[in-house]
């Protein structure tokens, strides 16, 4: 591990990280996931942490999403069709991980670009505009892949999770 990222998870406070993501800017993006699953067959969660914990700072923000996933439930669908989209701020990196059921119908390179222009409009100091955009372009691949079926039930919360 660098040095320089051990540093500044270690030293940057929690609510410096976070405080991109103020409450209003949740409520919307939990009203923006709502939106969207009422448009495809998928359960998206969104997370946001700012510093990681020290025993996952050796883990690349991949690999912290990949637990997450796990620990968020977000595997527990009964269509395998759960998403997560994880921001790491000190890193300034989102990770999408998508369940089996999604992953195999959806390459990875298409949640890369998401990431990627998540990220863009993060470095213009635009979180709000970026995780709603990133949620829509979302939206616009499960709707394209996993149309809705009939009555869907909401299987996770759409409430953002701040770590």
């Amino acid at each position: 591990m660098r040095p320089g990222r051990l540093l500044k998870h270690l030293l940057v406070p929690h609510w410096v990280a976070l405080r991109q993501f103020p409450k209003s800017s949740l409520r919307k993006i939990e009203e923006a996931i709502k939106a969207s699953e009422r448009q495809h067959d998928g359960e998206l969660r969104f997370a946001v942490e700012g510093g990681l914990p020290f025993h996952f700072l050796k883990l690349s923000p991949r690999r912290r999403a990949e637990a997450l996933f796990s620990e968020l439930r977000v595997w527990d669908t009964e269509h395998n069709s759960g998403v997560l989209i994880y921001v790491q701020l000190v890193d300034r990196r989102i990770e999408i991980v998508a369940d089996r059921g999604i992953a195999a119908k959806v390459e990875q390179k298409e949640w890369d670009a998401v990431c990627r222009g998540m990220e863009a409009l993060f470095k213009q100091q635009k979180y709000l505009e970026g995780a709603l955009e990133g949620i829509e372009r979302i939206t616009q691949i499960l709707a394209r892949h996993f149309p809705p079926r009939g009555r869907h039930p909401n299987e996770l919360p759409d409430k953002p999770v701040v770590l």
